[in-house]
């Protein structure tokens, strides 16, 4: 059994649900731009605001200071490099041409080449003494790139004693910026979660029903997608404590909504049939047909099967008889669909104990009226 939605309003009921999303899409547009608008009425924190700027002022100056030497030493100190692997080479130059003239001058042993020793000996001694000097320059360099890189490394090691005390500040003031950005988008979605339900209870049914639900719609994309991801953790308490709460009133709203729908079934189970009948809407029944339940107490029922007629849990009737060509059909159909008489106008569905009680009050007076002659 198939419900009773016409063509044309089904397609009609397409359309508005498509509506309902489309509409729920542009609120939830607006939404997310009003929410990521949100952090805009806080300022900006950086690091700056929270550390002590006169000692951290001075403190660059005399790391950037101290780097500047460090750069100048370094540059100095490879020229004096290269001077001193100059003076180097220019004594063994001439140490090697010395050695080879003492050579020559042993063999020959001539007194007047005793001023040329003098003055190689000389030159020697200079070019020695420009080595020491060159090495010198060497060692005062090196000690100034040393102090430097000191003073650098002591600038940097209390500027970022400076800049921790000032991260933890700066950390702090986010956690509290956070808090309030978290409460303004709190103050956004709670009413519109409040709107959201007052509709859905109210007017989910009315002639609105399309944009009700796009509310609904954006209010929960708001909930799950604009609030929970931006939920404080402070190491999951807050997180976890909320889901606890919330799975806590969730679960005793629908453990409470089981107790009262369950109430309302054994009422209308233990009303009349015409009532329960006249309680059901026409396309809720034909819909809980086709699912192969009854609509009557929703449990499972073999509908298939031409040997029942009522339910067997409750006992409203699932068929009847057409009164005008007494065809089988659903107790719940507005027409036969066997000659399409009306059913308004075909006799009452008697429930089982009824007809048995009719049954035997037809059979009583027979009875009596055999035995009366005698």
């Amino acid at each position: 059994m198939k419900t009773s939605l016409r063509l044309s309003e089904a397609w009609f009921r397409r359309g508005l649900w498509l509506l309902s999303l489309v509409f729920a899409s542009f609120l939830i547009g607006l939404g997310g731009t009003l929410v990521g608008d949100l952090p805009r009425v806080e300022r900006a924190l950086g690091l700056e605001d929270f550390i002590d700027r006169p000692a951290a002022g001075a403190l660059r100056g005399a790391r950037d200071q101290a780097m500047k030497a460090e750069s100048q030493a370094e540059e100095a100190l490879d020229q004096a490099q290269l001077r001193e692997r100059t003076a180097e080479a220019n004594i063994r130059s001439a140490e090697g041409s010395f050695n080879d003239w003492l050579a020559t001058r042993s063999v020959t042993t001539r007194p007047e080449q005793d001023p040329a020793l003098i003055e190689r000996t000389h030159t020697l001694d200079a070019l020695r003494a420009a080595q020491r000097q060159a090495q010198g320059e060497v060692e005062r360099q090196q000690q100034l790139a040393l102090d430097a890189r000191l003073t650098a490394a002591r600038s940097r090691r209390q500027l970022d004693e400076l800049e921790a005390v000032a991260a933890e500040r700066l950390q702090a003031a986010e956690r509290g910026q956070e808090l309030r950005v978290f409460g303004y988008r709190l103050a956004l979605t709670l009413p519109l979660l409040a709107v959201a339900g007052w509709l859905f209870v109210r007017h989910r049914k009315g002639n609105a029903w399309p944009f009700v639900w796009g509310f609904v719609f954006f209010a929960l994309f708001t909930f799950f997608v604009e609030l929970v991801p931006y939920l404080p953790s402070y190491g999951g308490y807050v997180r976890y404590g909320v889901g606890i709460v919330l799975t806590l009133l969730i679960g005793r709203w629908a453990m409470a909504a089981l107790q009262r729908y369950l109430a309302r079934q054994q009422a209308a189970e233990a009303s009349p049939e015409s009532a329960r009948r006249q309680a059901l809407d026409y396309d809720t029944a034909l819909a809980r047909l086709a699912k192969g339940v009854c609509p009557g107490c929703e449990r499972t029922v073999d509908l298939k099967s031409a040997a029942i007629d009522f339910c067997p849990h409750c006992g409203i009737g699932l068929f009847d008889h057409c009164g005008t060509c007494r065809t089988r059909k659903s107790a719940f159909s507005r027409f036969c669909h066997g000659c399409g008489a009306a059913a308004a106008l075909q006799p009452r569905v008697l429930s089982p104990q009824v007809t048995e009680s009719s049954n035997i009050s037809l059979q009583m007076p027979a009875q009596d009226h055999k035995d009366g002659p005698r």
